[in-house]
């Protein structure tokens, strides 16, 4: 999420933006459930366009 986000940003979005690719979960939430960290990253590429290179 660094890499794509940047650093400051990449830590807000995971603690703040929750997505129904994650089951109305934030990522931290989602990771905090036990949610594998690939599944959860998969997630975050779906909600917000992650680039291809990036994925």
């Amino acid at each position: 999420m660094r890499e794509s986000f940047g650093p400051a940003y990449a830590e807000s979005f995971a603690r703040d933006h929750v997505m129904a690719e994650l089951g109305g979960r934030t990522v931290m939430e989602a990771l905090d459930a036990g949610w594998a960290a690939k599944d959860v990253w998969r997630g975050v590429c779906a909600a917000v366009d992650v680039p291809a290179h990036l994925r």
